[in-house]
């Protein structure tokens, strides 16, 4: 596949809501030869429309006056052919009358061979004129496909037969085509639920979450059983609107071979589908698919079907005896069928597998690695490296600034190791979209454009104390002011940057866990903050510090009671910062652990 992500980057996108081959502006010119639309359901058998012409006879050049009309219809498709082979290309030319309504197309290498409508507004009558070529067949006849919604179409209903002056009758029946081919197999109820026997031994399964129970309402299930020349399949997920998987050589969206299960009106279609690029599917008019069955009950979607190992019959169908990536995802589907864009992630798994070789149980994941990365970096680094370094910074400076780490004071060498250890992970962070996505996403909303604020201000920090004036330089206080600022800034950003990255579709946290947990850890860090804010206001009240650092003790308090207050006083910090950050450590261990489930 091609995606990011739907893949999924997503894989499984909005089918279009359309006429005749799918599409609303009747640019139709995949359905020149069969005329069937790609709307993955089966034609209608009794025509409701006909067509008219105002002649019987033609000779070449002749121009031939044709009515297509009935009940209200969006879409049309109209030609000519030899009366005689149907299956052949059309011939003549056709010449509008009503170009609202009605347009050109040219079919194979005959230039305006068909005529089709220009968008899906309702009609019910349409005028055009057809010219007869000079080397016109002795028998010519009229066909039309014809759709009223999207899942109600008749294909090549029967017009009239013109033939040229003297023409010998024909030597076979003119076919009559208002028995539509069906599209579609036999189709039972699933009287019962799925379930795991045989996963790993008699067949191939991929459950997600891990190991759980299709006869559960939040297991999404897909198996394969291999029974000699065919693959029985089974899917299933709470779903009430259609569950898909798809074959792929790569974890990106395109170019793979698709199979969904539908739910119309509470009628399950199962589906083969194409996977153009990162376009929507485009749904299969002929279905190789057999034993279709399927069940809805308690907003659980199942179904069933059979496969051949091998169809080089069908064009675009995968041979089930090679190894491929399997993506399997739901979504919403409306009530004539047509689905839309799944909102979270496709199921993925880690590596390529044949479902016909030795039976394996494993899972998958609905999270790239890459961007599995990218949030456990930002986890680490926004959640413990720069929350303990500001702490020290603020808090600890009375405490630890006669102890020397490498020459320097230790909680400014604690505070700029962990604080140069942001920069680096946050930076590591940053690339991994990119190289995911192959450049800018647009589906990511603000979080993108945040997480570049963010990652600026995170670069500009260090550059800044790069050029920190001396401790009693003038400049010193409106150094100290632009670095807490700058660095607020960032922190504030980064969070809210990860409140909305949370719930995008590439790192889908569970919901509400994600926010209430973020929320605790916001929380966690404020109520730390003012905490430590009051014991250090309640120290000032009680002994102030003078400039060669002694502590001079106020007239109601003895040398010893300073003392003591001093050293409870930093035993109290270091106290409150040994659960702090074992806190952190928490709230970052269920992150981490969330983003190892999805």
């Amino acid at each position: 596949m091609e995606l990011p992500g739907l893949a999924f980057a997503v894989w499984m996108s909005i089918c279009f809501y359309a006429t005749v081959d799918g599409y609303p502006n009747g640019k139709v010119r995949e359905a020149c030869t069969s005329m069937i639309p790609c709307h993955g359901s089966s034609p209608q058998l009794s025509p409701e429309h006909t067509i008219t012409v105002n002649g019987t006879e033609f000779k070449p050049g002749d121009s031939i006056e044709v009515h297509l009309s009935g009940p209200d219809f969006e879409g049309f498709f109209i030609q000519a052919r030899d009366a005689e082979h149907l299956d052949s290309p059309a011939v003549g030319a056709f010449v509008l009358v009503d170009r609202r309504h009605s347009q050109l197309l040219t079919c194979g290498r005959t230039k305006n061979s068909a005529v089709s409508h220009t968008s899906k507004v309702k009609k019910k009558y349409i005028k055009v004129y057809w010219v007869s070529p000079g080397d016109a067949p002795k028998h010519v006849q009229f066909l039309a496909t014809v759709v009223k919604k999207y899942k109600t179409f008749w294909v090549k209903i029967p017009g009239p037969v013109v033939s040229q002056p003297n023409a010998p009758s024909p030597t076979t029946p003119l076919h009559t085509t208002s028995e539509a081919v069906s599209t579609s197999h036999p189709v039972s109820y699933l009287s019962k639920r799925f379930n795991a026997s045989g996963c790993g031994s008699m067949k191939f399964c991929i459950r997600n979450p891990s190991n759980c129970d299709p006869e559960s309402a939040s297991c999404f299930f897909l198996s394969f059983r291999q029974e000699k020349s065919s693959v029985f399949i089974e899917m299933s997920g709470p779903s009430e609107g259609y569950l898909a998987f798809a074959l792929s050589h790569d974890q990106w969206m395109g170019g793979d071979d698709a199979y969904l299960c539908i739910n119309e009106d509470h009628h399950v279609h199962v589906s083969t589908a194409r996977l153009k690029g990162r376009s929507p599917p485009v749904l299969d008019s002929e279905n190789a698919l057999e034993d279709v069955s399927w069940r809805l009950v308690d907003g659980v979607l199942q179904c069933s079907f059979r496969r051949s190992i091998r169809l080089p019959a069908y064009k675009g169908r995968f041979n089930l005896d090679a190894s491929y990536y399997i993506f399997l995802a739901d979504g919403e589907a409306n009530e004539g069928g047509l689905i839309y864009k799944h909102r979270r992630q496709p199921l993925i798994t880690n590596g390529i597998y044949n479902v016909t070789d030795l039976p394996q149980d494993i899972g998958g994941s609905r999270s790239p690695r890459l961007m599995k990365a990218h949030g456990a970096l930002m986890f680490v680094a926004w959640i413990t490296t720069v929350s303990i370094g500001v702490i020290v910074a603020r808090f600890f400076k009375p405490v630890w600034s006669y102890s020397f780490l490498f020459g320097k004071e230790m909680w400014f060498q604690v505070h700029r190791m962990l604080m140069l250890t942001t920069v680096m992970l946050t930076s590591i962070s940053f690339v991994l979209p990119f190289v995911y996505r192959g450049g800018w996403s647009q589906q990511a909303g603000f979080h993108p454009y945040l997480g570049c604020t963010v990652m600026a201000l995170t670069i500009f920090q260090p550059l800044m104390a790069g050029f920190r004036p001396s401790r009693h330089a003038p400049r010193r206080q409106l150094f100290n002011w632009f670095h807490w600022s700058t660095g607020t800034t960032a922190r504030i950003l980064a969070v809210v940057t990860m409140f909305l990255g949370m719930d995008l579709p590439a790192l889908d946290l569970p919901d509400p866990w994600d926010t209430y947990t973020m929320i605790g850890f916001v929380a966690w860090h404020v109520g730390i903050d003012v905490l430590l804010e009051i014991h250090s206001y309640c120290l000032i009240r009680k002994v102030e510090v003078i400039e060669d650092d002694r502590v001079q003790i106020l007239q109601s308090l003895t040398s010893a009671e300073a003392e003591a207050s001093q050293n409870f006083g930093r035993l109290f910090k270091q106290i409150v910062l040994t659960i702090y950050v074992c806190g952190n450590i928490v709230f970052l261990i269920a992150f981490l652990a969330a983003i190892n489930q999805i």
